[in-house]
C-alpha cells in the first residue's frame, strides 16, 4: 500500500460531517456519517481508521470493486497522455473503441451504434431525445416506482414523488405512468399491459407515443425484477404500435444481474439501452446504445457533451469490460446472488418482518413489513436494520416506494469471506433489533 494513502487523517468523521452540514445544502442526502480514507475491492477504511464492509458499491457503481488494479492501471496510463480534448473537437480512439465493443456486446442481431456521456440521467434524457427524433412523436410511458434520474425530464419519468419530486414541479409534459408488475402487491404483468392499453383509450393515442422506458429490475423502486415474460409483452406491444422500447440498464447493467445486460435474460432486443454506474468502475461515464437506424435519427450536433466519454473514463470502461470477461463476473454475480438469497430466506423463516426476498443475479433485496403483512410496509424496520448493521461495520442502503426495502449491492469481486462476514452482520443485526 502507498504510505501516504494509508496515513490516517487528523480529522474525525464527526468533525468532517459538521463541516459538510455547514457547507452543503440539506437536499444532498447522506447514507452514512462516514468519510472515506481509502478503499480496496469490497472494503472501505474511514478517516479514523475503521474498516467497513461495503454492501453499497457506490450505489451499484464499483461492480469490479474499489480500485481494481486493471482499471487503475488503464487510467494511470491515460493520465500520461492527455486528460481532455472534448471528443467533438479532437477525437480519441478509446471513445470509439468503447462504442465498438458496446455495439458488439449489446443484445440482438440488429446493427448498433453508441455514444458516450457522463451520467445515467444524461443517458436517459438522450435516449428520449433520440426516440422522439426517430419517431416524430413526443409521448413517453414509464412505470410507477421507476427511477430515471434527477434532471427535470428524469424526474418526470421517475415514478416516485418523495423525496425526488417534492417541491420541484411542474415537470415536462407528455409523460404517462402505469403500474409495474409486482406479485407481492398483487400487480400482474397483465395488469400492467392492461393499464397501457387504458392509456391509449383515455390519455394518449398510440401514434403519439415515442417510447416506453422500463428497468428490467426496478432499482429505487425496490429491486423488483420484471416477470420473465413481461418484456416480451412490452416488445410485442411496441412493435404493434411503432413505439420504441428503451431498456434503462443504468443499475442492472455491467454484469450485476448475471448477464452483461440484464435484458439478455428476457430474450428481447430493445431499441435503445441506457448504461452508466458499473460501466466506468468508479469513473463518471454513461452510454446510449441502440439500433443504428434509430440512433442516426438525431442530426449532426444534436447529440454531444463537453465531458462526455472523457478519455480517463473511456479507458476505465474498457478495462471494466476486460475484467468482467476475464474474471467471469457475470457467473460470479449469479453465485453471489444465490448465496445471499439462500441466507436471507433462512433468516426469513425466523423473522416475520421479512415479507419477501427477491432479486436477479447479485441484485438482491429484502422487503420488510409489519406482522408478516406485506400490505403494511415498514420503513422503520429497514431503517433500524441499516443503522444496527452500521454500528457493526457494514454499509447498507434502503429503497422502495415506501422506503421499506433493504437493497444489497456488493461488488461482484467480493471475496467469499467478506461476503459471509457481511451476511453474518445482517443476521446479527436482525436479531438485535428484534424484527
Amino acid at each position: 500500500m502507498n504510505a501516504n494513502r494509508d496515513m490516517l487523517s487528523t480529522k474525525s468523521n464527526q468533525e468532517l460531517m459538521a463541516r459538510r452540514v455547514a457547507a452543503l445544502p440539506r437536499g444532498v442526502g447522506q447514507g452514512h456519517a462516514v468519510f472515506a480514507q481509502r478503499a480496496e475491492n469490497a472494503e472501505i477504511w474511514d478517516v479514523e481508521g475503521r474498516r467497513w464492509i461495503d454492501f453499497c458499491a457506490g450505489i451499484a457503481v464499483v461492480n469490479t470493486g474499489h480500485r481494481h488494479p486493471k482499471v487503475v492501471a488503464a487510467v494511470s496510463s491515460q493520465l500520461e497522455s492527455f486528460t481532455h480534448t472534448c471528443f467533438q473537437v479532437v477525437a480519441y480512439e478509446p471513445y470509439v473503441e468503447l462504442c465498438e465493443r458496446l455495439n458488439k456486446l449489446a443484445p440482438g442481431a440488429t446493427p448498433k451504434k453508441s455514444f458516450l456521456i457522463n451520467t445515467g440521467a444524461e443517458a436517459v434524457e438522450n435516449a428520449v431525445k433520440i426516440a422522439r427524433a426517430a419517431t416524430g412523436r413526443s409521448g413517453v410511458i414509464a412505470f410507477g416506482g421507476g427511477f430515471h434520474g434527477r434532471t427535470m425530464l428524469g424526474l418526470a419519468l421517475t415514478g416516485k414523488v418523495d423525496p425526488y419530486k417534492l417541491g420541484f414541479g411542474p415537470f415536462p409534459g407528455g409523460i404517462f405512468h402505469v403500474p409495474f408488475p409486482d406479485a407481492l402487491h398483487e400487480v400482474s404483468e397483465e395488469d400492467s399491459i392492461r393499464a397501457i392499453n387504458q392509456l391509449f383509450k383515455y390519455s394518449i393515442e398510440p401514434k403519439d407515443v415515442a417510447a416506453i422506458i422500463v428497468e428490467p429490475v426496478q432499482g429505487e423502486g425496490g429491486y423488483i425484477p420484471a416477470p420473465l415474460g413481461f418484456l416480451k409483452k412490452l416488445r410485442a406491444l411496441c412493435d404493434t404500435h411503432g413505439i420504441l422500447l428503451i431498456s434503462d440498464e443504468v443499475q442492472t447493467g455491467m454484469g450485476r444481474c448475471g448477464k452483461l445486460f440484464a435484458t439478455e435474460l428476457f430474450g428481447i432486443e430493445p431499441d435503445i439501452i441506457t448504461l452508466a454506474k458499473g460501466l466506468g468502475g468508479g469513473f463518471p461515464i454513461s452510454a446510449v446504445v441502440g439500433k443504428a437506424e434509430v440512433m442516426d435519427a438525431a442530426g449532426p450536433g444534436g447529440l454531444g457533451s463537453t465531458y462526455g466519454g472523457s478519455p480517463l473514463a473511456a479507458v476505465a470502461a474498457l478495462a471494466v469490460l476486460d475484467v468482467i470477461e476475464q474474471e467471469k463476473l457475470c457467473a460470479r454475480a449469479d453465485v453471489v446472488g444465490e448465496t445471499m438469497r439462500a441466507r436471507f430466506n433462512e433468516m426469513g423463516a425466523r423473522h416475520s418482518s421479512m415479507a419477501e426476498v427477491r432479486g436477479l443475479g447479485a441484485m438482491t433485496a429484502i422487503e420488510f413489513c409489519v406482522n408478516g403483512d406485506p400490505h403494511q410496509p415498514s420503513a422503520e424496520i429497514a431503517g433500524k436494520l441499516k443503522s444496527e448493521a452500521g454500528k457493526r461495520g457494514l454499509l447498507l442502503l434502503t429503497c422502495g416506494s415506501y422506503g421499506n426495502v433493504l437493497r444489497v449491492m456488493v461488488p461482484l469481486t467480493i471475496s467469499d469471506a467478506v461476503l459471509e462476514e457481511g451476511l453474518g452482520i445482517i443476521e446479527e443485526s436482525l436479531a438485535a433489533i428484534g424484527a
